[in-house]
């Protein structure tokens, strides 16, 4: 199987406001972006929290998976990655043997149950370490990665994070091509709000 690990700890400093808490919706980003992932049956989910991790934690009642407070939240994204396979049940066995991991950045909330079943298909199928989603020659998120490349994650420069990892191993990248906007976008800024996701459904 593969899990889902929602990167929640940034300190969203541009935004003013935690972006786990964000509206899209009736729904938070963070409980939008996990009930997506349930829907698509990514069932094993972590989501790793930092700065402003308790006033976050108060939100999420609804969530009955495991969340994790990564302390080095300010060392950048990839510490939170980490902290997110570090808290997988790398145990498993046979079914639910834990394939690899989707990584979803809280900032790019639009998934949809359609992307993420391409996603996985495209790991499935394709016999690939590294899934990326594609859209207009430009690639987004979240990204798949096989559990094989796991320890290249945590080894990996602090400063370039995962970039490095699929640097490193262009051969074992699978582009998955979608029609769908949302895999590059961040939601970064109040105007990034605005213009993406306060008309969402509408």
């Amino acid at each position: 199987m593969i899990s889902g690990i929602v990167l929640a700890a940034g300190s969203s400093q541009r935004m003013g406001t935690p972006k786990a808490l964000l509206k899209i919706g009736e729904k938070t980003f963070l409980q939008h972006i996990v009930e997506t992932l349930h829907s698509a049956r990514i069932i094993d989910v972590v989501i790793v929290v930092g700065a402003e991790a308790e006033k976050i934690q108060k939100t999420i009642i609804w969530f009955d998976g495991k969340v994790v407070i990564n302390n080095d939240w300010q060392k950048g994204q990839l510490s939170s990655i980490i902290a997110g396979l570090n808290a997988l049940d790398l145990t498993k066995s046979e079914p639910e043997e834990i394939h690899g991991a989707i990584i979803c950045p809280v900032d790019h909330p639009l998934l949809t149950q359609s992307l993420l079943v391409d996603l996985l298909q495209g790991y499935w199928l394709s016999k690939k370490r590294i899934i990326i989603p594609i859209h207009r020659g430009k690639r987004g998120h979240p990204i798949i990665f096989d559990r094989e490349l796991f320890d290249d994650i945590r080894n990996a420069p602090i400063d370039i994070g995962a970039r490095a990892v699929v640097r490193n191993h262009e051969q074992e990248v699978h582009e998955v091509d979608v029609n769908d906007e949302g895999v590059l976008i961040n939601i970064d800024l109040p105007d990034d709000y605005k213009k993406y996701i306060l008309n969402y459904g509408k």
